[in-house]
């Protein structure tokens, strides 16, 4: 049974398999928090669903070098391995 983590965490066990997984506690929170009010939106989490434009940007802010020469799937798969 998950430990309750008070009135801010409205789902104590996701919040929990999520900082077990190495979240951060803030991430862990809104994450838990947005599932249990249903309005976890998961469009644009996978990869795929994300245009070329979008995958570049990411690429760049987590620091993968060559990404301007990589197609989608190149991209999604440097995205992954990172």
């Amino acid at each position: 049974m998950a430990k309750d983590h008070g009135p801010q965490i409205k789902n104590d066990k996701l919040y929990e398999d999520l900082r077990k997984d190495g979240a951060s506690k803030e991430k862990a929170a809104r994450i838990a928090n947005a599932k249990a009010a249903g309005t976890l939106d998961h469009k644009g989490t996978h990869l795929e669903d994300r245009s070329k434009d979008e995958l570049y940007d990411e690429a760049k802010e987590i620091g993968i070098e060559g990404g301007s020469k990589m197609d989608k799937d190149e991209l999604a798969d440097a995205i992954r391995e990172h």
